[in-house]
Order: structure tokens, then C-alpha cells, then sequence
């Protein structure tokens, strides 16, 4: 005989809430606050009991009744909606979050549950990427990043320019040691994947002209988490 009970439907669906990583919040169709889960409560700071019966623009100010009406309408096919928003939290303080809009039958027809998902973290860490890849390309030094068969994946605009080279394709996918031969540059590049920096002076050939200049070629390696990916790093004109 079957040892397993069913449990009602609601009792399955709070422990399904309780279990979502993101905030849910779930309003009746004019987006009036009935239902939250765990993460909500913790995200924002509100327990239930201070925010039911609330507008959802006491979370996201930005949804008023009109647009919860407007959004409704738009899930009448049954289909989701994205929306990119602020949230509020109860000290006052706001972030930037998705909201992932949908329509369930809890309490009654056409409620609506409201998924949200805090991204400020990852819009700081995009931000930041763009910073780096835009010092990256302004740079006067000549720098470029190689995998761990050196091979260049990247370079920026100086290199291309020291180097004599119209476009990123040209280089990518060639070999360090095809550009850069001049010794001791091969051993530190190994000395870089095994974990050692470098910083030396050399007179090497740079560019069409091949004319001869004193440069500083620094080679460090580039880590992903523990393990070394490739190697990183510059030549400056001296």
C-alpha cells in the first residue's frame, strides 16, 4: 500500500515559494499584495502582515495601478512579461531589478505573481567590465592577453599600431612567440603560465619599418579563480 499523502494544493504551493531563490510577490488582479514568499520578506525587510493589501508600487514604485492594469491586459494570452525596474526596500534605499510578471489562479481569477530579481550586482560588474575594456582601448602602452598555447585573444589599439597591424583579426589566433621572438620574451611567457611575473627592457624590431626601439615588455599571468587561463601583458616604448 502507498505510503505517500497528498497534501492540499496550498500547503504545496507555499513550499514551493519558500524554496525560490528570487522575491515573489503575489497581488490580486489590481496588484493589491496577498502573498509573499520567504526571500521577499528577507529582501525587503517587510514581514506579510505589514505589507498585504498594499499596492506592488510599494515595492516597485514604478508600477502603478494604471501599468498593473496595462500589464494585465498584456497577459490575457497567457504569455509573461519582462519588466526592468527599481525596487524599494524599507530602509529607503532603491536598486535596479527584473521583474518577471505572470498570471496564476490562487485566490481567484487573473492574480498576478511578480517575480523579482535584484541585479544591481551584476549591473556593477558589467559597469566595470566597460571601464576596463574602455581603458583597455585608450591606453598608450600596447596591450594584449594570450591563452595558454599562446595564442593572442586580445589586443588593444596600440599594439595593433606598435606592431604594424590594421585590425584585431590579423593577430588573433597567432602565436606570442611569432611576434615577440626576441629573447628572453619565449621563457618569461613560460615563466608567466608557470605563475612567475616579468619586467624586462629589450631593443626588438617593432612594426613594418622594423626598425629597431627599446622597449619594456611586462608578462604576468592571467588567473581564472586558482588556475592560470593565459598570460597577460604589455610593451611600452622607452
Amino acid at each position: 500500500m502507498s505510503m505517500f499523502v497528498p497534501k492540499d494544493r496550498k500547503s504545496l504551493f507555499r513550499q514551493f515559494l519558500a524554496g525560490m531563490y528570487d522575491a515573489v510577490v503575489i497581488t490580486d488582479p489590481n496588484g493589491h499584495i496577498i502573498e509573499i514568499n520567504p526571500r521577499a520578506e528577507e529582501h525587503f525587510g517587510y514581514t506579510l502582515d505589514e505589507v498585504v493589501d498594499k499596492p506592488i508600487s510599494f515595492y516597485i514604485p514604478g508600477l502603478a495601478a494604471e501599468i498593473v492594469k496595462r500589464i494585465r491586459r498584456g497577459l490575457e494570452d497567457g504569455r509573461h512579461m519582462m519588466i526592468d525596474a527599481n525596487g524599494r526596500n524599507k530602509d529607503g534605499s532603491k536598486f535596479f531589478c527584473e521583474v518577471a510578471v505572470s498570471m496564476i489562479d490562487l485566490v481567484e481569477p487573473e492574480d498576478l505573481v511578480f517575480t523579482i530579481r535584484n541585479v544591481e550586482r551584476r549591473r556593477r560588474i558589467r559597469d566595470i567590465l566597460r571601464s576596463k575594456e574602455s581603458a583597455f582601448e585608450i591606453s598608450h602602452a600596447a596591450l594584449f592577453s594570450c591563452d595558454a598555447d599562446g595564442q593572442f585573444t586580445n589586443v588593444n589599439k596600440a599594439f595593433l599600431e606598435m606592431f604594424g597591424f590594421e585590425s584585431v583579426d590579423e593577430v588573433e589566433g597567432r602565436k606570442f612567440a611569432d611576434i615577440m621572438s626576441d629573447d628572453p620574451l619565449p621563457a618569461n611567457f613560460a615563466k608567466a603560465l608557470a605563475g612567475e611575473s616579468s619586467l624586462v627592457g629589450i631593443v626588438a624590431e617593432t612594426g613594418e619599418s622594423a626598425a629597431s626601439e627599446e622597449v619594456e615588455v611586462s608578462l604576468v599571468p592571467d588567473y581564472d579563480g586558482p588556475k592560470i587561463k593565459g598570460v597577460v601583458g604589455s610593451v611600452i616604448k622607452l
